[in-house]
């Protein structure tokens, strides 16, 4: 007698997780694609459960190398739910294998900012960092997509979201648990990311701008997690009236350190160059929430607001 095959999105989606840990990958695939059929036949309003089956989908076509639909099914499970960790991932990983450099770094960095522990990520960011800086030289991140900015609601909804299939779940732990062997990058990379940041420092003293960016520049490569470098590039950039940069920076520095207290002064200073008014007024109300008494920010809140008016 023929096993009875699944007649529910639930039954389906369990069946393609299964077959998928028996590494059938085409299998568990069709699976989940009938889900998904079935699911928007019935006119769901569940985007939730329509964006887990992308994405699981996704896996399936990522370990079978087929990279562009593992792309298009990971953007129709962010275009379900924003931010979601799993897509996010995979998505990167495919954009790498293909070699598309610049999107994989702007999803790794985005999975960033909404954990920045993420095993997974921290490494892909290091490879693509060191890749883009072999293609596109010095200046490569200006070269890159916008890093979109992760709403604080979506920080860490993976943890409460519903089981999925497989393995990346490994490497995606709370910063907790991990331990200091999987942490990225090495106590070595970290130590010498220090000292180049250190020598930037010294550059800035002497009024070195343009070479204190290339130590900072070389600091990151190191190490990318280490928000002071960023906000002590931006002011750098800022003094050279590279305002785009120095917001860039500012960015990065607040993805790892949502209370960069710099970080919010550089980008409004950089912002209000850019006669952004709107967004500097934003990031010097922010700044003044963290220190209410900072003196430079309340006079900038001053200029800022007079042009706004």
């Amino acid at each position: 007698m023929a096993p009875k095959l699944p007649d529910s999105v639930e039954d389906l989606r369990a069946a393609g997780n299964q077959s998928f840990r028996n590494g059938q990958y085409a299998e568990a695939s069709a699976l989940y694609g009938r889900a998904l059929r079935m699911l928007q036949a019935q006119g769901s309003l569940d985007p939730e459960e329509e964006s887990i089956l992308y994405s699981n989908r996704a896996a399936c076509h990522l370990k079978d190398g087929n990279c562009g639909d593992c792309i298009k099914d990971c953007t129709s499970a962010l275009a379900l739910v924003p931010f979601g960790i799993k897509p996010l991932l995979r998505r990167a990983s495919a954009y790498e294998a293909l070699e598309k450099y610049p999107q994989a770094y702007v999803d790794y960095k985005t999975v960033l900012q909404i954990d920045n522990s993420v095993t997974s990520a921290l490494e892909g960011i290091n490879r693509m960092t060191r890749a883009l800086m072999d293609s596109l030289g010095p200046e490569w991140r200006l070269k890159l997509p916008s890093i979109p900015l992760v709403p604080a609601s979506a920080q860490k909804r993976w943890n409460s979201s519903p089981s999925e299939n497989h393995e990346e779940t490994a490497k995606i732990k709370p910063k907790e648990t991990l331990t200091p062997k999987s942490r990225v990058p090495s106590a070595g990379d970290v130590e010498r990311a220090k000292v180049l940041k250190e020598e930037g420092n010294e550059l800035v003293k002497k009024g070195n701008h343009k070479k204190a960016i290339e130590k900072y520049s070389e600091s990151l490569l190191f190490s990318n997690l280490e928000s002071v470098t960023y906000s002590n590039r931006a002011l750098c950039y800022l003094v050279l009236k590279q305002y785009k940069e120095a917001v860039k920076d500012c960015t990065d520095a607040l993805g790892l350190d949502g209370r960069n207290v710099k970080a919010f002064y550089r980008r409004a200073q950089a912002y209000k160059a850019l006669k952004d008014y709107k967004s500097s007024f934003a990031d010097i109300s922010s700044l003044l929430q963290i220190e209410p008494r900072n003196g430079p920010a309340q006079k900038l809140r001053q200029e800022v607001k007079q042009n706004l008016n």
